[in-house]
């Protein structure tokens, strides 16, 4: 078959694949044609000038038309790649034929793609990518001189990596010096260097071997240089481009930032944060571009998202070498010093911060000494961020701050002793200070100024944001609880009959106007977000982690009569959220577990049997349930503050300081972010230990009785005239028979309160229940243990029923499978057979002599060429239909032109001389 009719059948390829699509409407066999001619000039044409005016129009109707894009496809790649090898010598060629590649891998039109179902570029993409002799060839044509034909080569690899990523991907790598040949891209004239930029961002995603690759060969320094040379954060989108190309190669692999690390070192990277004096008006670029260089600080800072083996050391390691070259330094001017900066810029510097310091003690120690501003308005680090915390009105603003302290107070027990020092008993009435006194307040001062404000709505939401300050400080330290413990403010009544009050019972009293706040603006038209889910949980978060091991803290809560009622009606109130009532459980179960009372008002078994009676320990229980199955629990990972910036997400991450803050309040409860960060994996883990012990022991109290017997029984008196001898006999019976009734109700209490706790059961216990009598209880222990019996025959009954129902299964499955073996054998047989007695037949022929053989050897001879007969005729059929369905559009197609008043004639002569039929006439007679 020649070249033409290999075209002949693309085209009727293409004609069919657009008949299907377009319902055979006479544009698009039309467009088919009109590329397939230019094809033919193209490949066949003579004259230069003549393909090259070809190849013009081709790329031009390719560029605009759908279907002429599904046309191409179907017959245009092998005519142009073959130019791309074979005629490198001509430019121009070599450009339209880029071109025009570009083109049909460019989306056109995307309505009538929807509407067809098809995707020519997506089609063209995965057929150009095929073959990786393709890729290979493009690659080589960045090494040519020409500017243009460099600059749709990279267009193309794109389009390609766009839409075939794996393919392009594989294609390079097995492809010799085909990073080498990228990464030099980079080095060239500026157009061509974005588009370089932009194909290795896209193509170092996702690539393992290609981020390695491409670090070998020289990106970290050819990066920083274009950073440097395009002006820093003060750059355009190319700095942008170039800081998320650095931070694809840095994610998720430790050796390339062992290696910029080691090699190039960070320096570069901390310029790009340094803000020169005269650039602090700040444009949307900008602020994107600051945010690239903190994403990358903090994926540096944080060791990526998995724990893989030396993680810890990678991070550790970048922590001490980005101190050492005073980051910190920048992140707490972008943080908390520039407050003309961005608030996404601020937040994120914050959370950079906070990385830097997490559980390692030098930093630590420089966050804990550094003083910022210059006098008189100077101030440690530590009271700025606070003053963030308690003073912002951003959402984002003060959980990026929050974080900080979160970081700071993990495992460093020097930090908070020494924030703790700072809090003093406060004598006096909160007063606001002047701007010049407020610089030189305290940390510890300014921190109770936040917990002891005014009872309004507005104050409880600053009052909660101490709270969660002060959570941080307290977890984990004893020292630090029993200090707190003994701050007291002046009361809220009158200083003729108030007493200073401790801090612990101020906190509790904003709780409950904090619920009442809650409640009213439930029933408002327009409720406020402050007292619906901030400031309960965190307020509550703080209890827990004060009163954990902490027997002075229950004391001291248990000391208020009040407290207890509260807590009980916190976690019976079916309108609180599920984590509000859990929490409240859990305090609870503190003040039973950390009870050091031995008998009074405010003992353990005090504390169990108020939950006994107005709650009941069933649904105390299911409290920790509810709370385990809700989202933050299960999802305990802190989320994802800022996704890899992206061109496609870095004008809304800009935005942060423009979104109505309204709108977070009003995301589902699992949804809030405040809410997230209460239960981080620190808190989640103490619940869960905490949780643990509080069953263990409520059973254990719940077991034992609380009096004593403190009246003597006649029993123990002796009778006149009884011996000592059989009195001590009498008084051992006695006490032999109590201590046996004793154990059996102990035993009794115990098996109870176990089931309780185990399994949650659906009923609540009632004052009426306990009141039940030891012979009621005697029954219904019996039945009980009976009904336990009974379902564990019946458990073990339907374990053994189902081990039978298998067996039964398997067996039948077997035997099954024995039928099918033992016919397929008896089949197997019956061919044999038939064989057999075929082959006989055969011999007994052969014997008689060989007339016979020969006649069916005729006869098999006959009877194919019949066949082949009939497979001709079939396909002279399909060739007939075929030539039938070209006459009637050349048929149309005249009667179109005589209308146009065209010489269909004059057109038609000298068509079809060079059909090469006398050739392919020629050829039949040869064969």
């Amino acid at each position: 078959m020649d070249f033409k009719l290999g075209r002949l059948n693309l085209n009727a390829v293409a004609q069919g694949v657009g008949g299907l699509v377009f319902g055979n409407e006479n544009s698009s066999a039309s467009e088919d044609s009109y590329v397939e001619r230019l094809l033919d000039r193209i490949s066949n044409g003579v004259l230069a000038e003549d393909r090259r005016a070809a190849l013009t129009e081709l790329q031009s109707v390719v560029a605009e038309s759908h279907s002429a894009q599904l046309a191409f496809g179907a017959m245009g790649f092998p005519v142009l790649l073959g130019v791309l090898k074979e005629e490198r010598d001509d430019v121009d060629m070599i450009r339209g034929s880029l071109e025009t590649l570009v083109s049909a891998l460019t989306p056109v039109d995307q309505n009538q793609a929807l509407k067809s179902g098809v995707q020519p570029a997506l089609m063209n993409s995965d057929l150009l990518s095929r073959e990786a002799e393709s890729i290979s060839l493009l690659l080589s044509m960045l090494e040519e001189e020409d500017f243009y034909v460099r600059y749709y080569t990279l267009q193309l690899l794109t389009a390609l990596l766009t839409h075939s990523q794996n393919r392009l991907q594989e294609a390079i790598l097995s492809t010799p010096r085909g990073i080498t040949r990228l990464i030099d891209m980079l080095m060239d004239r500026e157009v061509i260097r974005n588009e370089a930029l932009l194909l290795l961002t896209h193509l170092s995603r996702e690539a393992e071997e290609i981020k390695k690759i491409l670090v070998f060969e020289g990106a970290f320094e050819k990066i920083f240089s274009i950073i440097k040379e395009e002006g820093g954060s003060d750059g355009g989108v190319v700095v942008q481009d170039c800081l998320e190309l650095l931070s694809n190669l840095l994610r998720k692999t430790p050796s390339n930032q062992i290696l910029l690390r080691e090699t190039v070192g960070f320096e570069p990277l901390i310029s790009v944060l340094k803000l020169r004096i005269s650039s602090y008006s700040f444009t949307k670029q900008k602020t994107v571009n600051l945010l690239g260089a903190l994403e990358i600080i903090k994926l540096l800072l944080t060791g990526g998202l998995d724990a893989e083996p030396g993680a810890d050391t990678n991070r550790f390691a970048n922590q001490t070498v980005l101190a050492q070259k005073r980051v910190l330094d920048c992140l707490l001017f972008l943080g908390v010093e520039s407050q003309w900066v961005a608030v996404s810029v601020r937040c994120l510097a914050l959370r950079c911060t906070g990385c830097l310091v997490a559980r390692h003690s030098q930093n630590l120690d420089a966050l804990a000494s550094k003083v910022i501003g210059e006098e008189p308005h100077a101030e440690p680090a530590l009271n700025s961020i606070l003053r963030i915390i308690l003073r912002t009105s951003s959402i984002h603003e003060f959980l990026a701050a929050d974080y900080v302290f979160k970081c700071f107070c993990e495992e460093n027990l020097d930090g908070q002793s020494l924030l703790t020092s700072t809090i003093i008993s406060q004598q006096h009435s909160v007063t606001l200070t002047s701007p010049e006194e407020d610089f030189k307040t305290p940390f510890g001062s300014m921190l109770l100024k936040g917990l002891t404000v005014n009872e309004n709505e507005g104050d409880l939401e600053i009052c909660c944001r101490a709270a969660s300050v002060l959570s941080y400080i307290l977890q984990d330290n004893f020292h630090c609880k029993e200090r707190v413990l003994k701050v007291a403010i002046e009361a809220t009544m009158p200083s003729s009959l108030g007493v200073p009050e401790p801090l612990l019972h101020r906190i509790v009293k904003y709780l409950a106007l904090a619920a009442s706040l809650r409640s009213k603006n439930a029933d408002s038209k327009n409720p406020s977000p402050a007292g619906d889910s901030n400031i309960q949980p965190i307020i509550l978060r703080l209890l827990v982690i004060w009163l954990a091991d902490c027997p002075n803290a229950v004391q001291s809560f248990l000391d208020s009569r009040p407290h207890l009622t509260y807590l009980l009606e916190l976690v019976s109130n079916k309108s609180e959220t599920v984590w509000v009532r859990g929490l409240s459980a859990v305090i609870l179960g503190e003040c039973v577990l950390f009870n050091k009372a031995h008998e009074g008002n405010t003992d353990a078994f005090m504390v169990v049997d108020a939950i006994s009676q107005k709650i009941g320990l069933t649904s105390y229980f299911l409290k920790f349930d509810d709370m385990r199955k809700s989202l933050p629990f299960i999802f305990s990972k802190p989320p994802q503050h800022h996704k890899p910036l992206e061109r496609s997400n870095a004008a809304s991450t800009t935005e942060i300081e423009d979104a109505n803050e309204h709108d977070v309040t009003n995301q589902k409860h699992d949804e809030d972010p405040v809410v997230i960060s209460v239960f981080d994996g620190q808190f989640i883990s103490l619940i869960n230990r905490l949780e643990t012990d509080i069953r263990e022991s409520i059973v254990d109290t719940f077991s034992h009785t609380k009096s004593k017997v403190t009246v003597i029984p006649a029993e123990l008196e002796q009778k006149s005239g009884e011996k000592n001898e059989d009195y001590i006999k009498r008084l051992k019976a006695f006490v032999e028979k109590q201590c046996r009734e004793m154990q059996d109700l102990l035993g009794r209490n115990a098996t109870l309160a176990e089931d309780l706790a185990k399994t949650g059961g659906s009923s609540e216990h009632g004052p009426d229940q306990r009141a039940i009598g030891s012979r009621d209880r005697v029954q219904t222990e019996t039945l009980t243990r009976d009904l336990h019996e009974t379902m564990q025959r019946i458990e073990m009954l339907k374990s053994e029923k189902e081990k039978i129902e298998a067996e039964a299964s398997m067996y039948r499955n077997v035997a099954g499978k024995m039928e099918s073996d033992l016919q397929s054998l008896s089949d197997a047989y019956n061919s044999l057979e038939q064989v057999n007695y075929r082959l006989e037949s055969e011999v007994k022929a052969l014997r008689n002599g060989g007339s016979e053989l020969h006649l069916d050897i005729e006869a098999i001879k006959s009877e194919a060429r019949e066949e082949a007969q009939k497979e001709s005729e079939a396909e002279l059929n399909d060739l007939l239909v075929c030539l039938g369905q070209e006459q009637s559009k050349v048929e149309k197609l005249s009667a179109k032109l005589e209308e146009l008043g065209e010489d269909v004639d004059a057109l038609l002569e000298g068509i079809g001389d060079d059909a090469g039929l006398p050739e392919d006439g020629g050829d039949e007679e040869d064969d």
